[in-house]
C-alpha cells in the first residue's frame, strides 16, 4: 500500500490537515497526533510502529469473526467482478440481498421475517423511526407518533439517531431534535437503585417509568418504545432480569410497538444470534449492523416483524424512504459469508457455553477486587468495569471520566485496547477470543489498573 511510503509523522500531519474524526476534540487530537493502525490479524491490531494490541472492542463492537479473514475479502472480490453495484429501487433486486434476507429470517426471533437494508446502525434507526410512524398512519392512527426512549441510550449520530438517543451532550450540539421523542430512566442499578432495593424491584421500577411516560402522553399518542437490550455505548448497562418482561407487558397492555436496537448485541454477542433470544424479548423491529459483516463492509439490516410488514403489504402505498446503497450486493455477499463463518465455527455456541461464562468468571475473580473497581458486569462477550475512588461509597474521581481515561491510556500503552465511557471501562471483543485470550486481557487490564492507581494517587 502507498502508506508505506510515508512516515508516522507525515501521516499524522496529513491526517491533521484534512481528516475530521468522529466524536473527537480536534484541537486535542492535533496536539498529540493520531495512532495509525496499519494492519490486523485474528484478535490483534498493529500500529504503524509495529506495536501489537489485543483488541478488546472488536474494532467498534463489530469485528466478531476477527481480522484477516481471506474468505470475506474473496467474497467481496467475486461479487465486485460479477456485479459491483445495482440498486433496489425501480422494482429491482440483486441476488445477494435476496439470499441474505432469507438467512436473516431463519436466524431472527419468531415472527420477524422482513428486512430493510442501509449502510449503518444510524441509518437503520432512522428507518425504524420512519417505518413505525408510517405503520400507525396506515392503521388510521397518525396521532400515535410519540417514541419513548431512555436517558444515556445510544441509537446513532444522525439527526434522528441522536434524537432517539438519550445523550445530553449530543442533544445540545444538535440544537433541535426530532419532535415527539421522550426519554425515561435507564435500568442502571449500580447508580440508580435505592438503598436496600433488590435488583428485581429496581428492574420493575425502571420498567415502570415507561408506563408512566405512556400514561402522561396518553396511550393513543404513543407509537413505540425503543431500547438496546443491553445499553452499549452508554456503558454496557445490563438490566435486571425483571426489566424486559415488564417492559414487554406494558407495551402490549397499551398497544405500543417494541423497537429493539441490536446494532451492538446482534449476531452472537450475547450467546444467541440476537439478544432478544437471550432475554426472551418479542420485538416488532430490530435494528442491526456492525457484526452483520464483522465490519468488513458497511451494512445495516432493519428486521421487521410480521405485524408491521403485513400492514405495509395489505394497506399498500409507497414507503417514501430508502438509500442509494440499500441492499448493496457486495456488502450483502460479505454478510452471507460472515454468517456462514459464524455458523461453521460455532461462535455463538462458544460464547454461550464456554467463553462467555469464562469471561464473566475471570472479570469477577481477577478484576473486581481491585481498589479502583466498584463493579464488574458482563453478558456473553460484553463487559463493563466501573472505576471508582471509593468502593464502599461509589464515589468517583473528579473531573468525571478522567480516571477511566487514565486506565484506558495505560491499557493501550501495554497492548490492550479498551474504551472509556464516562467512568466505565467497556469491552466487546471478537467472538474468536479463547480462554487464553481472556487470560491475556485480564493480565493487561490488571496492569493498567495498577499503573492508573499510582497516577491517580500522585494527583
Amino acid at each position: 500500500m502507498t502508506y508505506q511510503n510515508y512516515s508516522l509523522k507525515q501521516l499524522q500531519q496529513i491526517d491533521a490537515a484534512h481528516h475530521l474524526h468522529p466524536f473527537t476534540d480536534h484541537r486535542e487530537l492535533r496536539e498529540v497526533g493520531s495512532r495509525i493502525i496499519t494492519r490486523a490479524n485474528g484478535p490483534f491490531i498493529y500500529d504503524s510502529e509495529g506495536a501489537e494490541i489485543l483488541d478488546g472492542m472488536a474494532g467498534l463492537w463489530c469485528v466478531n469473526v476477527g481480522y484477516g479473514r481471506d474468505e470475506l475479502a474473496e467474497a467481496a472480490y467475486a461479487q465486485m467482478k460479477e456485479l459491483p453495484y445495482y440498486n433496489s429501487f425501480f422494482k429491482c433486486s440483486t441476488p445477494t440481498p435476496v439470499l441474505l434476507s432469507q438467512k436473516l429470517a431463519e436466524i431472527a426471533p419468531k415472527n420477524v421475517s422482513q428486512v430493510f437494508y442501509g449502510s449503518s446502525g444510524s441509518e437503520a434507526n432512522d428507518t425504524a423511526l420512519r417505518l413505525v410512524r408510517h405503520y400507525w398512519v396506515l392503521e388510521g392512527k397518525p396521532e400515535k407518533n410519540r417514541i419513548i426512549s431512555r436517558k444515556m441510550a445510544y441509537h446513532g449520530s444522525t439527526v434522528a439517531g441522536t434524537s432517539l438517543g438519550g445523550m445530553d451532550a449530543m442533544h445540545k450540539q444538535l440544537g433541535g431534535a426530532v419532535p415527539n421523542i421522550v426519554h425515561v430512566m435507564m435500568p442502571y442499578a449500580y447508580e440508580l437503585a435505592l438503598p436496600g432495593e433488590s435488583d428485581h424491584d429496581f428492574g420493575l421500577r425502571a420498567a415502570g417509568a415507561v408506563e408512566v411516560a405512556i400514561l402522561e402522553a396518553g396511550a393513543n399518542k404513543v407509537a413505540a418504545f425503543i431500547g438496546e437490550p443491553v445499553m452499549g455505548a452508554g456503558g454496557v448497562k445490563i438490566p435486571p432480569v425483571s426489566y424486559w418482561p415488564e417492559v414487554q407487558r406494558i407495551c402490549r397492555k397499551y398497544d405500543v410497538l417494541l423497537m429493539l436496537d441490536e446494532v451492538i448485541t446482534g449476531y452472537g454477542r450475547t450467546g444467541e444470534w440476537f439478544a432478544a433470544q437471550t432475554l426472551g424479548i418479542e420485538p416488532d423491529t430490530i435494528t442491526t449492523a456492525k457484526a452483520l459483516t464483522s465490519g468488513y463492509q458497511p451494512l445495516s439490516a432493519l428486521l421487521v416483524g410480521d405485524r408491521i410488514a403485513s400492514t405495509l403489504v395489505e394497506k399498500g402505498g409507497e414507503f417514501n424512504h430508502g438509500y442509494t446503497y440499500s441492499g448493496h450486493p457486495v456488502a450483502c455477499a460479505v454478510a452471507l459469508k460472515n454468517l456462514e463463518i459464524i455458523e461453521r465455527e460455532e461462535l455463538v455456541d462458544r460464547v454461550r457455553n464456554d467463553t462467555g461464562p469464562y469471561f464473566a468468571k475471570a472479570l469477577q475473580e481477577r478484576i473486581a477486587g481491585h481498589d479502583l473497581v466498584g463493579e464488574v458486569r458482563s453478558i456473553g462477550l460484553m463487559g463493563a468495569i466501573e472505576i471508582v475512588k471509593d468502593k464502599a461509597t461509589k464515589e468517583r474521581f473528579l473531573p468525571a471520566g478522567s480516571a477511566a481515561v487514565t486506565v484506558r491510556d495505560h491499557a493501550i500503552a501495554h497492548g490492550m485496547m479498551l474504551r472509556a465511557t464516562g467512568d466505565t471501562m467497556i469491552l466487546s471483543p471478537p467472538l474468536i477470543w479463547t480462554r487464553d485470550t481472556i487470560d491475556m486481557a485480564c493480565e493487561r487490564i490488571s496492569k493498567a489498573l495498577d499503573l492508573a492507581q499510582a497516577d491517580l494517587r500522585k494527583r
